[in-house]
């Protein structure tokens, strides 16, 4: 992640995570900047959490409440200013066409900012998962239900998603993830393999067990480090051990889990 400052002294983050279908990331926050029309070859995915974005979407004029979450389609000409005097702080995710594919450009046209409290809540919680090295599996399934939910919008559905109950594939699943716990599995790896849509692989897994897939295989992780530790080895050894990315990775994931962390728990053996 690098971060940097443009020329106006804006504060500006980007990165490109090891999420497929997530081409970049960008967080910003902009005081007196305003974007001129332009176009992305991606989804543009965007919440602002201070502030409002007013912006230009074929010729139609829009604008990005808190409660909001706006999606611009990809090759269609966009600009954006501050709509309040304070700026705007904004996060963004931008999307190859393998969630969201060419058939809801015109949608998305027509309707490109979505009320939806739901909504907003799971793509702040898909920004935090892309922020954390390590927790790509629970970020592509955030990204997941994210799509899904998009899709939904898109497709001016009105009913409430039905629940999906497939034990015999959340417990083909657990399989999987259990003899991946140190490698860990791509979600969509893991639906081409047991033949189901990623989507309905999460509903599935997280009917069955009460948690969805990442948060049980974090678990499984946290459950091998604290016998690594017992067994004596140091935390720094026991991380990639374990499965996760780094130290502050298996510490951040241990004391959230266990209650204290990984040094303390080993010297308390």
């Amino acid at each position: 992640m690098a971060a940097r400052q443009d020329v106006t002294r804006q504060e500006v983050t980007a990165w490109r995570p090891r999420v497929p279908g997530v081409t970049e990331v960008f967080h910003a926050h902009f005081t007196g900047y305003a974007y001129p029309m332009h176009v992305h070859d991606a989804w543009t995915l965007l919440i602002v959490d201070d502030g409002a974005v007013r912006y230009d979407l074929d010729r139609h004029e829009h604008g990005t409440p808190h409660d909001t979450v706006s999606l611009l389609p990809p090759h269609v000409p966009h600009n954006g200013s501050p709509a309040t005097p304070g700026g705007f702080r904004k996060r963004v995710v931008y999307l190859d066409g393998s969630h969201l594919g060419d058939e809801f450009i015109g949608p998305a046209v027509d309707g490109p900012d979505l009320r939806d409290p739901v909504l907003r809540s799971c793509v702040g919680q898909l920004h935090a998962a892309l922020a954390r090295p390590g927790d790509e599996l629970e970020a592509e399934s955030r990204l997941t239900l994210v799509g899904e939910r998009l899709r939904d919008h898109l497709r001016h559905r009105t009913d409430v998603p039905r629940r999906h109950r497939d034990p015999v594939l959340a417990r083909r699943l657990r399989e999987l993830l259990d003899a991946r716990v140190v490698d860990g599995i791509p979600l969509a790896e893991a639906a081409r393999l047991l033949h189901a849509h990623p989507a309905h692989l999460v509903r599935a897994f997280s009917g069955a067990y009460g948690i969805p897939p990442h948060q049980y295989l974090t678990s499984r992780r946290v459950g091998r480090a604290r016998r690594l530790l017992l067994d004596g080895l140091a935390p720094g050894e026991v991380a990639p051990a374990a499965g996760f990315h780094d130290q502050a990775h298996l510490t951040r994931h241990f004391r959230r889990l266990v209650g204290v962390t990984p040094g303390r728990y080993r010297s308390a053996r």
